[in-house]
């Protein structure tokens, strides 16, 4: 059974920066599309970034593109989510997700293992 552990959140003002880690337990995650999700207080939560198995394409909802990044480490052990020029709309629980073996989407049923979120808070 695999296990995901984000981290990385935090407290930041508007225009900061944070770096979001998610590591895997058990889970090999260079096999998988990983994923990075949001939910913020009152919404549902929605797609921010994926990373596909082979590192490219990487796809972003369209308030991100050019301020979020998301990578792996060298090791292929460890998905980021480098966050830019933060804005208090970013604020919320950010969670990580494995994708099914073969699938890379940006929707929730596209995944299957989750983290437990990390909250992000964006002051202005």
């Amino acid at each position: 059974q695999g296990q995901l552990v984000a981290s990385g959140g935090g407290l930041v003002q508007a225009g900061g920066s944070l770096r979001l880690s998610c590591a895997g337990s058990g889970r090999n995650l260079s096999r998988y599309a990983m994923g990075w999700f949001r939910q913020a207080p009152g919404k549902e939560r929605e797609f921010v970034a994926s990373i596909s198995r082979s590192d490219s394409p990487t796809v972003y909802v369209d308030s991100a593109k050019g301020r979020f990044t998301i990578s792996r480490d060298f090791a292929r052990t460890t998905v980021f989510l480098q966050m830019n020029n933060l804005k208090p709309e970013d604020t919320g629980v950010y969670y990580c997700a494995s994708a099914r073996f073969g699938r890379d989407g940006t929707s929730e049923s596209d995944y299957e293992y989750w983290g437990q979120g990390t909250q992000v808070t964006v002051s202005s």
